[in-house]
């Protein structure tokens, strides 16, 4: 039913995304940093370093908006992908491979209602500790104020709440406030959506014995990671996009944009066309783990999943 299916999907969101919000983190704040203003080497650069300056804890900042919002998020995805493909499907017969892209890229249009907001507020509250830490660099490299002591954190300038910038985007831009970057998150999640739903459906086709049998939780979870981490990789040129355009703060010296065309020129004079590749290992850590547990306890149903989990006896 509906109902079961837009429960499972809230609680395998929740349940991946707890799982991997670190690296997810580390993905932005990689995708975020420019030439010249460096902070991070790598993925466990960054998560070493955020432990240092802001605690355990600070690789969980903006977690809270995704854990609220991930439930609606991954519901609308996923049933609305089952509801394209039931209805683009012909009294019963097997859905080609368009009308299996058909289903991903209306399921990704209709997350965008949820997914753009939570995004927009994610990367604020991820990004905030990377901006502090460079300002305080910038600053002890000058001179304008004492270096922390080994060993010593300081606290990040600002403790901004998820709520905190939903008001003030509401008050000063209104509801566009919280679509800005509407345009790439669309440029992302459709073609995510259309190479990584019919990539599962038939990836998990091979481990059915017979089609009227589901198939084992496993080839779920596999299938769900291998094609996740598939669309991730192919989609991060855009996701790099959408990070940059969706940063309300930059850090000392970085690049502004107006526009996705206008991001895509800067990015590919300035730093490359390897920067397109940004944080691209980390998506794919991210998206995998995440897409795998969504599979398994959206098609198994967490109540099948969870009493296959027990001892039989």
């Amino acid at each position: 039913s509906l109902p079961a299916k837009l429960i499972n999907g809230g609680i395998a969101g929740l349940i991946g995304v707890t799982c991997v919000f670190p690296i997810d983190l580390a993905k932005t704040r990689l995708q975020n940093q420019q030439n010249g203003q460096r902070l991070y080497t790598s993925m466990s650069d960054c998560l070493l370093k955020t432990i240092r300056s802001e605690g355990y804890f600070g690789m969980y900042r903006g977690a809270a908006v995704n854990l609220t919002l991930v439930t609606p998020e991954k519901a609308i995805k996923l049933a609305a992908n089952d509801f394209f493909r039931h209805h683009l499907s012909k009294d019963g017969k097997k859905l080609t491979l368009l009308r299996e892209m058909l289903a991903g890229c209306g399921a990704g249009t209709c997350q965008v209602i949820v997914t753009t907001p939570m995004e927009m507020l994610k990367i604020q509250l991820q990004d905030a500790g990377r901006i502090a830490a460079q300002k305080k660099l910038m600053a002890a490299q000058a001179q304008l104020s004492p270096a922390p002591a080994p060993g010593h954190s300081q606290p990040l300038e600002s403790r901004t709440t998820a709520m905190q910038l939903t008001r003030e985007l509401l008050r000063s831009k209104g509801i566009a406030g919280l679509y800005k970057g509407l345009g790439a998150t669309l440029l992302r999640d459709v073609p995510f959506s259309i190479v990584y739903f019919p990539l599962f459906a038939n990836l998990n086709k091979l481990g059915q014995k017979d089609p009227s049998v589901k198939a084992p939780f496993y080839v779920s979870f596999l299938s769900g990671c291998v094609a996740g981490s598939t669309a991730a990789v192919a989609v991060n040129p855009c996701d790099v996009i959408k990070t940059r355009l969706q940063s309300l703060q930059r850090g000392v010296n970085e690049d502004t944009y107006s526009g996705i065309l206008d991001c895509i020129k800067k990015i590919w004079q300035k730093e490359g066309p390897t920067a397109f590749l940004k944080g691209a290992y980390c998506r794919a850590l991210v998206i995998a783990p995440l897409f795998g547990i969504a599979q398994v306890v959206y098609f198994i149903g967490i109540a099948e999943f969870l009493l296959d989990m027990l001892p039989q006896h």
